[in-house]
């Protein structure tokens, strides 16, 4: 699943994606994790958020997913306060605890769910369609972002 999930963000026009290796310059914590920007000239923006993540394993201060175990892995996607209310049934501002593991359901992220985005942990048939139409959204807010800040 993850690699379709691949597959059609970097189909995406003007996707740039940071995937850190071992040996790379990039510390070991993000080896074998993905970051996706929209960037029309090809390079990461310095000072622009991902418009989606995929973490393949816990960080010492995000750990409620429980990403540890085999086969196990989080799509984080910025979706804005509306669509985040839309998918949890709750406000980004003041949404309720819950367990941030369970697979395949859309949670608030455990750390930047305040900031408007939502995780799916392990994606699967139950929110793979919704999860591809978000990814557009979610790339299409970056693009309009990058637009109205270069100012055409």
């Amino acid at each position: 699943m993850m690699e379709h999930i691949l597959k059609a963000i970097r189909s995406l026009d003007d996707v740039v994606e940071l995937a850190p290796e071992a040996s790379s310059e990039f510390p070991e914590i993000a080896w074998g994790d993905h970051f996706f920007y929209y960037s029309p000239d090809g390079t990461v923006p310095a000072n622009t958020q991902p418009f989606a993540t995929i973490v393949t394993k816990d960080y010492p201060d995000d750990t409620s997913s429980n990403l540890d175990p085999d086969g196990r892995w989080r799509l984080n996607i910025h979706v804005g306060s509306d669509k985040f209310s839309e998918l949890i049934g709750e406000s980004s501002k003041t949404f309720t605890p819950r367990d941030f593991s369970e697979a395949d359901v859309f949670l608030p992220h455990p750390v930047y769910g305040s900031l408007g985005w939502v995780a799916v942990v392990t994606p699967g048939s139950a929110t793979l369609d919704t999860v591809i139409g978000v990814l557009r959204r979610a790339h299409s807010d970056a693009r309009l972002r990058i637009e109205r800040r270069s100012g055409d």
